[in-house]
């Protein structure tokens, strides 16, 4: 992997931030996932002088990290040349509190020696507007205010505020609590509210593991995937951003520098059916509010591929000039200009998200008329703008073509409909959504498959190979075992497969030819394979991918193909999302390997 995304993430739906191994907090937005970085090291070149939060342990030869069992909080020990440990516990708050859940935009950091004599310098450099404002910290007599234009940030805690405002090393004697929050008072027992609250965080995120239907096979990996999105949901609106970062770069130097911190239809819709296929049906429950605000934003209809997590925020594309960028490969941009484009598979995925409100009898606020007349608007659209020429799932900014992938989540939007009027006991609406869904089925493959390439092809000009053809079967377009899919499926290995994993596409885009595997395109692959019955080849693939992943258990957007290295925006949704589905897919099931022992 890329030394420098070996990051462990910490979060409570509010706020998250990443660590690396040595403890340095680098990346943190306030005072949201998609906010202004109060630590942002991780973008700030080489030697940032700023934007970060560590403990330096004088004469540190060795640093460890795990997380605390099936939780999102991080412990890393670090130990000296003379044998002195300490260890430092991160975390965000997280649990039930008076019938709600307590999630405030706080970091708590504890800092404990465990045996000889830690002699530490705490440094605590957050920054303002993207780098370009350093405040100086204000002391009072426990804590620290750093004010900015838009928020004040306050640390708190029962070190010698001395210590840690002028960054001068001292005798860690004792545990020690620092908490970064708002700009309010700390009314209680710093010590006693931090381990509190690190016991009731725990406790939260172990209930809520304990209902996740995890497969039997790759238990941890499954879980720290579902606990890592989890924190890339918003609760307060319910978006779902993509990842927690921006700007790093799909490949060294690359340019391809996009800000992910923004809820795409697409990307949430693949989160929330992961997510329910682990039993966590919370998230898509919170998704579907959201949409609820999303579609009523606009009366045309129209829907963009990406909003803000707060609806109605703007996206405009922005650079960010005072930090260098990952490791000095600029530009940092802030927003995303895909808001603009026109992608038509969306409406397909919105209705996707919704439909299993309409099966699940779990769910205490079923599927209803009234969602369904809202979804049947959606439908509607996805219809009219089926073969409307967009820039399809991959985001090409030149150019624009009728791309099968968005025909087809046309079809789906179509098919879902039919099926959720049939349970709603709607005939009308059922055969009018099943004439939609044939009709849009019998034009896309007037052009989707290609005698040529003896494959289905991407778009309805200069067709190729694209690896989002491998859902044509997971999205019930054509069986598994329809003779085009399988050709198409191993014209993708053939093509599309550098070092053992899948490129998105072999041919230019806007920026020349693309230089690094999309890790979630290996994960449909491996599904795909067992679809077409060679699940030995897919275990293979999926096995080769959990290698992949950070120490964290976290994966990025993109694999360098020549040094296997983790790039892009890190922890990737869509990467996560893959390594659930398909283990969900690929394992033997509790009975073959527990109670049959097979």
């Amino acid at each position: 992997m890329s030394a420098n995304l070996n990051l462990a993430a910490i979060g409570n739906s509010t706020i998250a931030a990443l660590i690396d191994p040595r403890g340095r907090i680098s990346w943190c937005c306030w005072p949201r996932i998609d906010g202004d970085p109060i630590f942002s090291s991780l973008l700030g070149g080489t030697e940032p002088e700023s934007g970060f939060f560590d403990v330096v342990l004088d004469g540190e030869v060795k640093a460890t990290r795990r997380y605390q069992i099936n939780t999102a909080i991080i412990e890393t020990i670090l130990e000296n040349e003379a044998g002195a440990k300490l260890r430092i516990t991160d975390f965000a708050p997280r649990f039930k509190l008076y019938d709600r859940i307590y999630r405030p935009a706080m970091l708590v950091r504890r800092i404990e020696p465990l045996s000889g004599t830690c002699r530490v310098t705490i440094r605590l450099r957050p920054h303002f507007k993207w780098g370009e404002q350093r405040p100086s910290p204000v002391r009072g007599s426990n804590h620290m205010r750093f004010a900015g234009d838009d928020f004040t940030l306050r640390a708190t805690t029962d070190l010698p505020i001395v210590y840690v405002s002028e960054e001068r090393p001292f005798v860690l004697g004792k545990a020690a609590t620092i908490v970064l929050g708002p700009d309010e008072p700390f009314a209680s027992s710093l010590a006693d509210t931090a381990r509190g609250f690190e016991e009731k965080t725990r406790d939260y995120w172990w209930e809520w593991v304990r209902y996740l239907s995890i497969p039997f096979e790759w238990q941890n990996e499954v879980i720290r995937a579902a606990i890592s999105l989890k924190l890339c949901a918003y609760e307060e609106t319910g978006g779902i951003v993509a990842a927690l970062t921006t700007s790093i770069p799909e490949a060294p130097h690359s340019i391809r520098n996009w800000d992910y911190r923004h809820c795409w239809l697409r990307d949430s819709y693949f989160t929330v059916r992961a997510l329910n296929l682990l039993g966590a049906t919370r998230t898509m429950e919170d998704y579907i509010r959201y949409l609820t605000t999303v579609i009523a934003s606009d009366p045309s209809g129209r829907l963009a591929p990406v909003y803000s997590i707060v609806p109605g925020t703007p996206l405009e594309e922005r650079f960010a000039p005072a930090l260098a960028g990952f490791s000095g490969m600029g530009p940092v941009r802030v927003g995303n200009q895909a808001a603009e484009q026109v992608q038509n598979d969306g409406y397909g995925h919105v209705i996707l998200a919704a439909a299993q409100m309409f099966f699940d009898a779990r769910l205490p606020n079923r599927g209803d008329t009234a969602l369904f007349n809202l979804l049947e608007g959606v439908g509607a659209k996805a219809f009219d703008y089926a073969f409307e020429p967009d820039a399809g799932l991959w985001e090409l900014r030149g150019k624009k073509r009728v791309h099968t992938f968005s025909a087809v989540m046309s079809w789906a939007a179509c098919d879902r409909l039919a099926r959720i009027a049939r349970v709603l006991q709607l005939p009308d609406r059922v055969q009018f959504w099943l004439d939609r869904r044939n009709e849009i089925r019998a034009r896309i493959l007037t052009f989707a498959w290609s005698e040529k390439l003896g494959s289905f092809v991407d778009a309805d000009v200069d067709g190729q190979l694209d690896a989002s053809l491998l859902l044509l079967a997971e999205l019930g377009f054509v069986r598994p075992d329809d003779p085009r899919y399988v050709a198409t499926v191993d014209a993708i290995g053939r093509e599309l497969k550098r070092n053992g994993y899948l490129m998105r596409y072999a041919g230019e885009d806007d920026f020349g030819l693309p230089e690094t595997s999309f890790t979630i395109c290996s994960f449909w692959y491996a599904g795909a394979l067992d679809l077409i019955g060679r699940r030995d080849e897919a275990r293979e693939m999926f096995t080769s991918l959990l290698d992949r992943r950070n120490e964290a258990g976290l994966l990025s957007e993109d694999i360098d193909n020549q040094t296997l290295e983790l790039w892009g925006n890190i922890p990737q949704t869509y990467s996560m999302v893959g390594l659930i589905d398909t283990a969900m897919r690929l394992s033997k099931t509790w009975e073959e390997a527990f109670w049959r022992g097979s």
